[in-house]
């Protein structure tokens, strides 16, 4: 039983109440005491480029971040930051005023919503969501209103109609995440361009989670929203340096925005962590500036690491909904006999010595996810050749219906992994 002050209020925060324990943790030890394969959380089993690991070691050695760096981040990161935006999709940013290093895209959130958010504002998120984005919102006091993203023609697709329709003369921002996690889908030119005209139209911020910037495959394309006429001004870009180089634990994220959203984003900022990762921001510096080769094998490998886990879960049986962008793929379970995605969920580590996420975590309506599981595919090849080969083993024998140690309880919050 929680302790309770003698007024027997909760000590719990009442705007995170809804905010339980994270289903990766149960998975995590179903995975350890099962021995199955962890395709759950979103992050690589294996460092990235050996030239930016021992750019960080220079670092340390040349006393370069081992104090405070500066609140804004270090001036060689930023100048990074900017040199890519301009570099890549021909937007050009203020090292000094528009670029603001965060401890990677998870404080870039918090920082970005508890500024600009106020008590009673709407904030529009599309689900299904990452957690951080329900968890912040909380905290700054808004109010979540989702907007679902619906499967159909191969891909989980935005109804702008009802985006439009979400929008109230209480709405603050718009949050778009692109390539989207976990769905895999990559908001076209043409559907970013409706967006854009929305927020014109009725005068809204926007906050855009890139992280996946460069994880796009196919006839997909990442376009930044702030690219778009009249969106240079009220857009708040996020992304970070964990996806693009599987350095997720150095923890180093940035936005990029107007010198006035900068500033105030920077207020909220400097109050959490302040600074962090002084090391680390030198060598991301450089991975920045890495060659063009470089983007393009990664993207080479994820996209040949996705279609071998596509294939193993289609020949398991489910329905594979192949992802434009990210390194997440969603499956329908329907195919198995099978509704519940949580219950399958715990089930698979015994079934087929595989971990998967139950994609229900991620909605608000959690009916809408209930018949979906997400896979992640950033592991050696050699690990998704295994898991396929068990998924495609046990793919006809439907789950044990028994629930973990956590009982009926449906877990409320997906990954933290940004």
């Amino acid at each position: 039983m929680a302790r309770m002050t003698s007024s027997d209020r909760p000590l719990l925060n009442r705007r995170l109440a809804e905010f339980g324990t994270t289903v990766f943790a149960e998975m995590s030890a179903l995975a350890l005491r099962t021995g199955a394969i962890n395709l759950g959380q979103g992050f690589p089993d294996t460092d990235g480029p050996e030239e930016v690991r021992e750019a960080a070691v220079r670092a340390l050695r040349d006393g370069r971040g081992n104090q405070y760096p500066p609140g804004p981040g270090v001036p060689e990161l930023r100048t990074a930051v900017a040199a890519h935006q301009q570099r890549r999709y021909g937007l050009s940013v203020d090292p000094d005023t528009e670029v603001l290093v965060t401890a990677g895209a998870t404080e870039a959130i918090a920082a970005s919503l508890l500024a600009l958010v106020e008590p009673g504002d709407e904030v529009i998120a599309l689900e299904p969501y990452y957690d951080s984005y329900a968890a912040c919102i909380a905290m700054a006091g808004g109010t979540r209103v989702p907007v679902t993203l619906r499967p159909g023609e191969g891909r989980f697709r935005l109804d702008l109609d009802e985006l439009r329709d979400a929008v109230t003369d209480r709405t603050r921002l718009l949050l778009i995440n692109t390539p989207h996690n976990p769905t895999g889908t990559v908001l076209t030119r043409e559907e970013l361009a409706s967006i854009a005209e929305l927020a014109v139209e009725r005068d809204l911020l926007v906050m855009t989670d890139e992280v996946y910037e460069h994880l796009v495959f196919d006839d997909a394309e990442h376009i930044p929203l702030a690219s778009f006429p009249g969106m240079r001004d009220r857009t708040v870009t996020i992304s970070s340096a964990g996806k693009t180089f599987s350095f997720t634990g150095w923890k180093v994220g940035w936005i990029t925005a107007s010198p006035e959203l900068v500033t105030a984003v920077r207020s909220a900022k400097q109050y959490l962590t302040y600074v962090s990762a002084g090391p680390f921001q030198y060598a991301v510096a450089e991975a920045l500036a890495l060659p063009e080769s470089y983007f393009t094998d990664f993207r080479a490998d994820m996209l040949a690491k996705r279609d071998v886990l596509a294939a193993g879960l289609e020949k398991a049986g489910l329905t594979v909904y192949r992802p434009s962008g990210t390194y997440f793929i969603t499956a329908d379970i329907r195919p198995l006999g099978e509704t519940d995605g949580i219950a399958f969920c715990r089930a698979l580590p015994e079934r087929a010595g595989v971990v998967a996420i139950p994609t229900a975590v991620f909605y608000d309506h959690q009916e809408m996810g209930a018949p979906f599981v997400r896979f992640a595919f950033c592991k050696r090849r050699q690990v998704l050749e295994e898991a396929a080969a068990r998924l495609r083993s046990a793919g006809t024998r439907r789950p044990s219906t028994r629930t973990s140690a956590g009982g009926d309880q449906r877990p409320t919050d997906p990954s933290r992994t940004r």
